[in-house]
């Protein structure tokens, strides 16, 4: 048995292509440029821009620094273990990677009702929306959204740390929650319920909110007379429908493939895992730099003014 404050683990990457590690670098090494340069170049548009404060842009701004710290907690270990070999992560930095990966992403779940909340203001409300989203009204949702990271992740590593772990070695990229979890020896069963628990609160409460919000915004698009008034209230919502799909649709493809997929490869598992972490980061950028207007129109006046 190894007691954890006398040892770490080892990372083992993707297991079963051990050999292609350094080819897999390439791909991961390109999206973890992509993604700082995506995600910072429109942080740095929204920040500076004083034309890009509304409450839409600070929430976007708030979701692209929950993008960049979620990659930054993920990336550079996995980088080391396809370029170096090195997988040794000390115990509290395994756990400390954990509580970054998973806050983060309960974080941008809660930015997503946020931005649908945002969204139904704007086509149920257009009039007063700047009274009701006010920056005061945004900069609450933000700390709201970061305290539910917090609140529910931090016990996870706390629970981990009453363990006993009899392995060492995790067949993973990461220090997954469950994917620790299974290196234990101990009793285990409060660490898997609590899992399950914040995934129902975290997915199935988020997705329950963002679903009414979007039935509100359809009522009120049905009753619209004009086509041209229909075809600028749902324009209005598709950049926010377009980043949910990324977000949620490869997390709940991997959680399924992952309970039910007994004839797939661990390989693909732990690809999958890593998809669902850096998809929606690397083309949320993407998304609302070709849907958004302002943001197209700021980067033509910056690079304009650089020509110049």
């Amino acid at each position: 048995m190894l007691p954890l404050n006398h040892s770490g683990f080892i990372l083992l990457g993707i297991p079963g292509l051990e050999s292609q590690h350094l080819w897999l670098s390439v791909p991961f090494s390109s999206m973890f440029l992509a993604i700082l340069i995506g995600n910072g170049a429109i942080l740095f548009l929204v920040t500076t821009q004083p034309t890009l404060h509304s409450p839409m842009y600070l929430l976007l701004a708030l979701l692209m620094t929950a993008d960049i710290i979620s990659t930054l907690a993920f990336v550079p270990k996995l980088l080391c273990i396809f370029w170096l070999n090195d997988g040794d992560i000390a115990a509290n930095v395994c756990f400390t990677q954990m509580f970054f990966i998973h806050g983060t992403s309960v974080v941008r779940s809660a930015l997503l009702v946020a931005m649908a909340f945002d969204r139904f203001v704007a086509v149920c409300e257009p009039l007063r929306y700047n009274t009701i989203l006010s920056h005061s009204l945004v900069a609450r949702l933000g700390l709201m959204a970061l305290a539910k990271g917090v609140i529910l992740i931090l016990p996870m590593p706390l629970l981990l740390q009453r363990l006993t772990f009899c392995q060492r070695v995790i067949p993973h990229t990461y220090c997954d929650h469950m994917a620790v979890v299974k290196m234990a020896c101990s009793h285990t069963r409060p660490n898997r319920i609590y899992g399950l628990f914040v995934i129902l609160l975290v997915v199935g409460l988020d997705l329950l909110l963002i679903g009414f919000s979007y039935t509100l915004i359809l009522q009120a698009v049905v009753r619209l007379n004009s086509r041209d008034a229909t075809f600028k209230a749902l324009n209005t919502c598709s950049t926010h429908l377009f980043v949910i799909l990324v977000t949620y649709v490869p997390a709940l493809f991997s959680s399924i493939t992952h309970r039910i997929g007994r004839n797939i490869p661990p390989h693909a598992h732990i690809l999958l895992a890593n998809l669902y972490l850096l998809l929606p980061s690397l083309l949320n950028p993407i998304i609302y730099g070709i849907k958004m207007k302002e943001i197209r129109e700021t980067v033509a006046k910056c690079l304009c003014r650089r020509t110049s």
